[in-house]
């Protein structure tokens, strides 16, 4: 079975450390998932999160508390940060991303042809409490195999970010908690 890497919404509002939207231990996992990027090589989408053009629904209530977020998709806060900028902008280039959505998960019919059928997905990026929880339950709930990566994820801080990962090891077989380490040696293998 091949794995695909999907870099969940690592972008420069949830980096940044005076964002309202700042995710801490965000920086600590940039450099585990340049890493993974570059064992996956081809086989990357990264994802991004932006706001509705008008919020609908209970999002209304959701942008009342977090209205700096409304911003058009081009905005520089939605940007992919500078320390996988280069990775993100040569998967663009090669037409493969990125999946820009208005919603926590990123699971669609973008991830699912990108993953395939009988495929892996391996998940990191921000927030394990939020978006990547959203993403794996999603993917795992449509019949995909879904690996989170530990080390490579940050959530709102570090307890809930342990319970993020709990809860979604709960969910094994379909979501299984790994490291960088073992997800770069599956891609080794797998390529």
């Amino acid at each position: 079975m091949t794995g695909k890497l999907v870099v969940i919404d690592m972008q420069k509002v949830f980096g940044t450390p005076d964002s309202d939207w700042n995710t801490p231990g965000f920086s600590d996992v940039v450099d585990p998932i340049a890493r993974l990027v570059e064992a996956y090589g081809d086989d990357v989408l990264f994802t991004r999160y932006v706001s509705p053009e008008v919020p609908h629904g209970a999002w209304v209530p959701y942008f009342d508390d977090w209205p700096f977020a409304l911003q058009p998709p081009d905005a520089d806060l939605w940007d992919i940060t500078p320390g996988l900028a280069t990775a993100a902008g040569r998967q663009q280039a090669a037409g493969v991303g990125p999946v820009t959505k208005t919603t926590f998960s990123k699971w669609g019919p973008e991830l699912a042809e990108f993953v395939g059928a009988d495929g892996r997905m391996v998940l990191v990026g921000v927030s394990s409490t939020c978006c990547v929880i959203a993403t794996a339950l999603a993917a795992a709930d449509a019949g995909v195999e879904v690996w989170v990566v530990s080390d490579a994820t940050a959530g709102k801080d570090p307890p809930t970010h342990a319970q993020a990962l709990g809860l979604m090891g709960l969910f094994a077989p379909l979501v299984r908690i790994v490291t960088t380490e073992e997800a770069v040696v599956a891609a080794r293998s797998d390529g």
